[in-house]
């Protein structure tokens, strides 16, 4: 059976010095002997932390703003004296150095390094820390989620089940040491979102021939979400769809509304945008109608869940028309021109 022998750093290059008695402390080398001693073994032992140290010029107050976000997404902990601190991995490494070159350039000083142990400061000290600061952000988040469990809440589109499960997973991922409560947010979350599917179940899904030959309302100043819309209601529902604006649809009784900010017709449901609430709605099955929907979702809700960036330029051309003073309809023909052109050339 082999022996672990933790190892004293040697005072030479060769670990295995460590076998002639020159052992020094804080030995980055694990040395294992076999039974017999018939082998012998040496691996390197690598330091547990990665310490970042750096400061900016005073004037630079955004830059710092910027570096504070950046530590607390990776899931850093500042220490009590200086610096901050994450378990040594590859990724951890690359994020600390990184950010360190960010700094440099904002003619700032920084440094990492990697660290065995910190004085006055036991190891499970720090694992104690990383704990607490996430067991903080799920107590944040189990707000969140008994929030939009509610009835008053339970049909607005923020925070909505998918942003809800995006922030858990960026909980989780920094979650180096496993927070004792994690396991109940995971549950409610799962729960939240089984019910959420048990609502939708129950609706019923929409024949587009009850929808033929009607008027569709909507905003003024059209953008990404109403624009595409509509050309999917022309398409998909009804080639000869007919559409008004107006910011009150009680002005226009027998349209439908769509994208307007009240109960009824179609619009957001959770963090879906209207876009994809007609398709749902309208059973509408077609691969490449899904990239489209992915892109209008990041550019009308900006959450860059799909990390789709097609629609990104069609929305500020939009945007410009509007500012510009373009008519509804013309705004609504051509920007339905460019969604057309989106649909024939996403991939």
């Amino acid at each position: 059976m082999a022996q672990r022998i933790p190892a004293r750093a040697p005072s030479d290059p060769n670990p295995v010095s460590l076998l002639r008695g020159h052992n020094p402390p804080n030995s980055p080398y694990v040395i294992t002997v076999s039974s017999g001693a018939m082998s012998i073994s040496v691996k390197r032992n690598l330091p547990a932390w990665l310490l970042l140290v750096f400061t900016l010029p005073t004037a630079k107050a955004s830059e710092r703003v910027g570096v504070w976000r950046k530590l607390q997404r990776y899931g850093a902990v500042a220490l009590p004296a200086s610096g901050y601190v994450l378990p040594n991995s590859s990724m951890n490494q690359e994020r600390f150095e990184w950010l360190a070159t960010s700094i440099r350039s904002s003619k700032g000083q920084a440094a990492v390094a990697q660290v065995c142990s910190f004085d006055e400061l036991r190891n499970e000290q720090i694992e104690h820390m990383f704990n607490e600061a996430r067991t903080l952000e799920y107590h944040l988040l189990e707000k969140e989620l008994k929030k939009f469990a509610k009835p008053p809440y339970r049909d607005k589109s923020e925070p909505g089940i998918v942003r809800l499960k995006r922030r858990l997973q960026q909980i989780v991922e920094i979650d180096f040491f496993g927070s004792p409560i994690r396991a109940r947010i995971e549950e409610a979350v799962q729960q939240l979102e089984s019910d959420g599917g048990k609502e939708k179940g129950r609706e019923g899904k929409k024949n587009p021939k009850d929808y033929a030959g009607r008027t569709w309302i909507t905003r003024p100043q059209p953008g990404i979400d109403r624009v595409s819309s509509a050309w999917l209601i022309l398409r998909y529902i009804d080639a000869h769809a007919k559409f008004a604006f107006d910011k009150d649809p009680r002005h226009h009784p027998d349209a439908i509304p769509f994208d307007m900010f009240n109960a009824g017709g179609f619009g957001h449901v959770a963090n879906d945008c209207t876009f994809e609430t007609l398709m749902k709605s309208f059973s509408i099955k077609d691969s490449r109608l899904r990239l489209v929907a992915q892109a209008i979702h990041d550019a009308d809700l900006a959450d860059e869940l799909f990390g789709r960036i097609e629609a990104l330029g069609i929305d500020r051309i939009l945007d410009g028309w509007n500012k510009q003073g373009m008519g509804n309809e013309e705004v609504l023909r051509k920007g339905m021109e460019m969604i057309e052109g989106l649909y024939n050339g996403i991939r």
